[in-house]
């Protein structure tokens, strides 16, 4: 090879490689109902809720635009998830599997996102196990481990479950190093977010969920105070939180709302369960990714969130006493 021919090949090599202004998905996913896939992260331009046209091979391509790394969720029409990648301008990542499968979808394009995908395989019975203390166990063990790989952050940010300790979180979060957990990752955890201000939580003005009698309904978060109580099964003290949960409905009377939402795709048990309970009983196949219910920031269940009668969330959060608080300064 001359110097000319090895010039030109380092300088394409160089162009290949160099950052650009943009990020790209190409995904290949069988099985997928319907012909579109929802693109949901926070980027540069803030929070980005798109979809990318599906061929009939179940190609797709989606190009975003994050300076630092995010995370990506792939959903499918029903907004149940198919695969979370991170990324940043400059990656190419490839997505390939199946949607009936999408705890084993491959993804391919960075070190990250295959390490990633290479936890989630050593761990797949965690990962299919209604109760996700062994999962939790398992991430915890690997970030005490790995303090200096960014995949710490991203299994504490997408994969694990009980935010109940936030000093726990803090003190896990804090053992990896800064390099390793960059602000567009940690600035996700609403938990985390400084201040109080109502400048930084949403405004809902409707959530599209199934009524527990299987019709699908519009509920209007404007003509009401309401507290929106999310949880999934296995729910700990079940009875306990519902007593509480009617005592707080009991002593504002017509003046709150409160809805009760089931954040799981199996709902076998779901019936039995709420029998008996006098409040609006609702589903959310896509749990905390469900449209809307995403801007709530849900990390941990149960979880609970009050919206006043203009569909500002005043409390999203973990506490039911921070919630009854909320509730009874809007309604007293």
């Amino acid at each position: 090879m001359n110097k000319i021919h090895l010039f030109l090949l380092l300088l394409v090599i160089a162009l290949g490689s160099c950052s650009s202004d943009s990020f790209k998905i190409d995904g290949d996913i069988t099985n997928l109902d319907g012909n579109t896939v929802k693109v949901v992260f926070r980027g540069d331009s803030g929070a980005v809720e798109t979809l990318a046209e599906v061929d009939k091979k179940g190609h797709f391509t989606f190009e975003g635009a994050s300076e630092e790394p995010v995370i990506v969720s792939l959903l499918n029409y029903r907004n149940e998830p198919l695969a979370m990648v991170v990324a940043s301008n400059g990656d190419h990542l490839k997505v390939k599997g199946d949607a009936d499968k999408a705890i084993a979808v491959k993804v391919k394009g960075n070190s990250l996102n295959e390490d990633w995908q290479l936890f989630r395989d050593e761990h797949a019975a965690f990962y299919g196990d209604p109760n996700p203390s062994r999962l939790d166990a398992a991430i915890e063990k690997y970030v005490r481990e790995h303090p200096a790989e960014m995949l710490s952050t991203v299994l504490l940010i997408a994969d694990y479950s009980d935010y109940s300790d936030h000093a726990k979180i803090q003190k896990m979060l804090n053992g990896i190093e800064a390099k390793a957990r960059p602000e567009s990752l940690i600035k996700t955890l609403p938990a985390f977010q400084k201040g109080d201000s109502h400048s930084r939580l949403p405004r809902l003005m409707t959530l599209n969920l199934w009524k527990q009698d299987g019709d699908f309904e519009e509920i209007k978060l404007t003509d009401h105070t309401t507290l929106l109580s999310f949880w999934a099964f296995p729910q700990k003290d079940r009875a306990a939180l519902t007593a509480k949960i009617k005592a707080i409905s009991d002593e504002a009377g017509e003046k709150l709302r409160v809805i009760d939402i089931l954040t799981e795709s199996d709902t076998i048990r779901w019936h039995q369960t709420i029998a008996g309970e006098s409040w609006p009983h609702y589903w959310a196949p896509a749990g905390p990714l469900e449209q809307g219910v995403q801007l709530l920031g849900i990390t941990s269940l149960p979880w609970y969130a009050v919206t006043d009668s203009t569909g500002l969330v005043v409390y999203s959060g973990p506490s039911i006493d921070q919630a009854h608080k909320k509730a009874n300064d809007i309604t007293h």
